[in-house]
């Protein structure tokens, strides 16, 4: 009996035992799986904090670039605007010019005859002053006016060509600013990589942690089952129990497991008779711009040739942000046309250019949405309905 009280309480303590150190291990790993944790949500927070710190720089840009964009718009109007003037600046300057030259070649034909006459045919000396001092007036007004609009044109190409550098450095910034967005966009996403990284991190502890305290519970559960155990084996024993009785005992402490083009019989001719088809109309109010067209469209491939509407002299003939390739064309007393986002142009400016004489080919430069000729009427400035003259 002695003996066999022996096995026993050398199994109750063995059992004990390795119940103690399972626990104790157990309280270990919990305890640095607790320490992970806490250290892999500080790194959380940390990229956190310089994902927020990224997210306000490029909400920073982002303003930035609205505002720059807001600057380049208003840059752009004022360029069209310059242009506007320009080119009617060097209309009239055009314009003084051929009138001047009239009244030179009259003078020069009828020579100094008829200024005679007209000095002649004064009723006195108070009126021949007059006539003299007209005569006089005549000349210096014909060259003041000239004079006036020359520095005109020279005012207005200083303005365009100023705007254009303020434009130029705007677009610079811009560029720039898109490079740091980009920048700084790629670290956020770096930033965002790193967090889900340690966010998966996070859920993998935790799992383990739940899963080291869940064993360590149950660890807990059977000790304390094989400590009542024990404990009624050790009562058993002492009552000197029959061998029936240690059998039930031990069994109760068991846990359980081309050429010239002329069409048409009005003052104008078709500037693109090769077009596919007319895509707008002068007045039009489009879907894309609440203001009445300027002019018409005519959609053409690119390459097809357009032509001078009536012969004239080239006032224009180059680069513009809004029209492209484009070339403007006086045809004297105020009457304008101008021709848009050509592909190439064939003229320059000062040319004169005959009726259905080549000037450039279709294309989609400046703001087009797609290959097309827009052919633009203007009257002392005003643009009018093309089709009025053709």
């Amino acid at each position: 009996m002695k003996r066999r009280m022996r096995k026993v309480t050398a199994l109750v303590l063995s059992v004990g035992m390795m119940l103690s150190m399972t626990i104790t291990s157990g309280a270990v790993t919990i305890d640095e799986a607790q320490k992970k944790a806490d250290e892999l949500q500080s790194q959380k927070s940390a990229a956190q904090a310089e994902k927020d710190t990224l997210a306000a720089k490029l909400n920073s840009i982002i303003d930035q670039m609205n505002k720059t964009q807001e600057e380049l718009s208003a840059k752009e109007t004022e360029i069209s605007t310059a242009e506007e003037e320009l080119v009617q600046a060097k209309v009239d300057e055009d314009d003084q010019y051929n009138s001047m030259k009239k009244r030179i070649k009259f003078m020069y034909e009828g020579g100094n005859t008829q200024f005679l006459e007209i000095l002649m045919s004064s009723s006195n000396i108070g009126d021949l002053l007059n006539k003299a001092e007209y005569v006089s007036k005549l000349s210096s007004y014909d060259r003041d006016m000239l004079t006036a609009f020359q520095d005109t044109v020279k005012a207005v190409e200083e303005k365009e060509a100023k705007l254009q550098d303020e434009y130029e450095k705007l677009n610079t910034l811009q560029s720039s600013l898109v490079s740091q967005q980009t920048e700084a966009q790629t670290l956020i996403s770096s930033k965002e990589a790193q967090i889900a990284e340690i966010q998966d991190q996070i859920t993998d502890n935790a799992n383990l942690l739940a899963d080291l305290k869940a064993k360590a519970e149950e660890a807990k559960r059977l000790q304390e089952e094989q400590a009542a155990a024990a404990a009624a084996a050790a009562a058993a024993a002492k009552k000197n129990n029959s061998g029936s009785s240690s059998s039930n005992g031990s069994s109760s402490s068991r846990p359980a497991s081309s050429g010239n083009v002329v069409s048409g019989s009005g003052y104008f001719t078709h500037p693109c008779p090769g077009m596919t088809y007319q895509s707008s109309y002068f007045g039009e109010v489009r879907s894309f711009d609440s203001r009445p067209h300027k002019g018409n469209d005519y959609a053409a491939p690119t390459g097809t040739p357009t032509y001078a509407a009536a012969a004239g002299r080239v006032i224009t003939a180059g680069w513009s942000n809004s029209a492209g390739n484009w070339v403007v064309i006086s045809h004297g007393n105020g009457l304008v046309t101008k021709y848009m986002h050509h592909s190439s142009i064939c003229v320059s400016a000062g040319q004169r250019v005959a009726k259905g004489q080549q000037i450039g080919y279709v294309g989609s430069t400046g703001y087009s949405t797609g290959a097309h000729l827009h052919f633009q009427v203007e009257l002392n400035g005003t643009p009018v309905n093309p089709n009025n003259y053709m």
